[in-house]
């Protein structure tokens, strides 16, 4: 799995958790919901680091709790 495919799922399952859906996401992380719709529509293009910390705030986690997933195991270089 790439890093874009685990954070697009990382999203997913953490949208899940807190049960929320992109335009939630969108309103508690004080981002466009089009920024967040683009990580699962662009290929190949990854989400900003500063894109990542804001989807953060609107889940109310850090940002090694992000990545403190399986999903960022044994990623693959592409």
């Amino acid at each position: 799995m790439t890093l874009l495919e685990a954070t697009r799922k990382r999203i997913d399952e953490l949208c899940k958790i807190n049960n929320m859906n992109i335009n939630q996401l969108a309103i508690a992380s004080g981002i466009n919901p089009s920024t967040i719709r683009s990580i699962f529509k662009v290929i190949k293009k990854a989400p900003s680091s500063d894109t990542i910390y804001y989807i953060c705030i609107g889940f109310g986690i850090s940002i090694k709790d992000f990545y403190d997933s399986k999903l960022f195991e044994d990623l693959d270089d592409d």
